[in-house]
């Protein structure tokens, strides 16, 4: 069976918590993702799981069995790291099965087994020759095939898109996925790239300071983050976090203070979660605005200080309220800089959150 879990896992290095408190589970081909900034303690959750370091508190299990004190090599894991690791005076088929000579298989059993991962990965036209005559492409697909050419349990994979370019990056997402989809097995995927992660998992599990902040599907930790900093941390651009307060609630619509603007906003029985007259932060995707033709009591107003075209979009830098509110347009709605826009925003991608960070249901 082709499962991970973690209960109650913590690591420590002297008084560092590098990990606290972490329970997450992996079913049998599942993808999650591991996201967060640099330092976020992602790369230590991994390792604890492959065996490469020992959990200071709680319990690793792999396949329902506790294998705390399990090494590496019992695991029965296969590991992709962020270095491809591929032997250079080996070729690229000698590089793939050489874990293969651990399990004594014979040279015809080991030759059907490289043919077969080789042709998953398209690789069969390079597999005589050495990692220094092969595209970095080839090489990361080289590195995926060694590590699925053994059968394992399961995959753990530490940010293994990171050397490539962009191009290479979209290719590769895209093969791996339909791979892991194949396989059937658990894995788990270290990034810090949230395109990587809301494209190739099945679950993200955003981390901060050693702690998992919210474990959900792309398009629930997208549209439904449980914090501030989850909010502000996926999506690009980011999404816009207005600390303000109602100035009036009635009839269903809150009017919504910030620096010196005020809006009225359908809320949907959010405002009975949020006292008159507390503080609280309202965030909202850039891509929720709509340019307004006219000011009105809707209308959020302000100066575009900075035009990004983005291809097929524009992004406006909006001074408002004091703040710089990020706004997404249709590139055929063109202002010069100085200019005053009103803005209008879609009730039902506004998000609440309250004085300690936390989502508002």
């Amino acid at each position: 069976m082709s499962t991970i879990e973690l209960k109650n896992v913590s690591k420590y290095f002297g008084t560092l918590a590098a990990v606290r408190d972490a329970d997450l589970s992996v079913a049998a081909g599942e993808t999650v993702c591991l996201l967060g900034p640099s330092g976020c303690g992602k790369t230590t959750t991994l390792r604890i799981v492959a065996g490469l370091e020992a959990a200071s508190n709680g319990d690793v299990f792999i396949g329902g069995k506790r294998v705390n004190d399990l090494s590496p090599a019992d695991r029965d894991i296969a590991m992709v790291f962020q270095f491809y690791a591929l032997y250079p005076s080996l070729t690229v088929a000698e590089n793939i099965a050489f874990p293969l000579y651990y399990e004594r298989l014979s040279k015809a059993d080991r030759e059907a087994r490289v043919r077969k991962a080789a042709e998953t990965l398209d690789l069969v036209t390079v597999l005589d020759r050495l990692p220094g005559q092969v595209a970095e492409g080839e090489k990361q697909r080289a590195a995926v095939a060694r590590a699925i050419v053994r059968d394992p349990s399961c995959f753990l994979f530490d940010e293994p898109l990171s050397r490539l370019d962009v191009e290479l990056r979209q290719t590769m997402r895209g093969q791996i996925k339909e791979l892991l989809t194949n396989l059937s097995k658990a894995t788990v995927i270290v990034t810090h790239d949230q395109l990587e992660a809301l494209t190739m998992a099945d679950r993200i599990a955003i981390m901060r300071d050693g702690l998992i902040e919210q474990i959900a599907s792309p398009h629930a930790i997208f549209s439904s983050p449980a914090n501030v900093f989850v909010a502000g941390f996926i999506g690009t651009p980011q999404m816009n976090l207005i600390e303000a307060s109602f100035a009036e609630v009635a009839e269903g619509e809150a009017e919504i203070a910030f620096g010196d603007q005020q809006f009225r906003l359908s809320v949907n029985g959010v405002a009975q979660a949020l006292s008159k007259s507390e503080t609280f932060t309202f965030g909202i995707r850039p891509r929720a605005f709509t340019v307004a033709a006219a000011e009105s009591e809707h209308t959020i107003s302000g100066t575009v200080e900075l035009i990004e075209p983005m291809g097929a979009e524009t992004l406006f830098h909006v001074r408002s309220g004091g703040l710089e509110v990020r706004v997404v347009v249709p590139r055929d709605i063109r202002v010069p800089p100085g200019h005053v826009i009103h803005l209008t925003c879609d009730p039902g991608q506004v998000r609440f959150f309250d004085a300690d960070g936390r989502a508002v249901q």
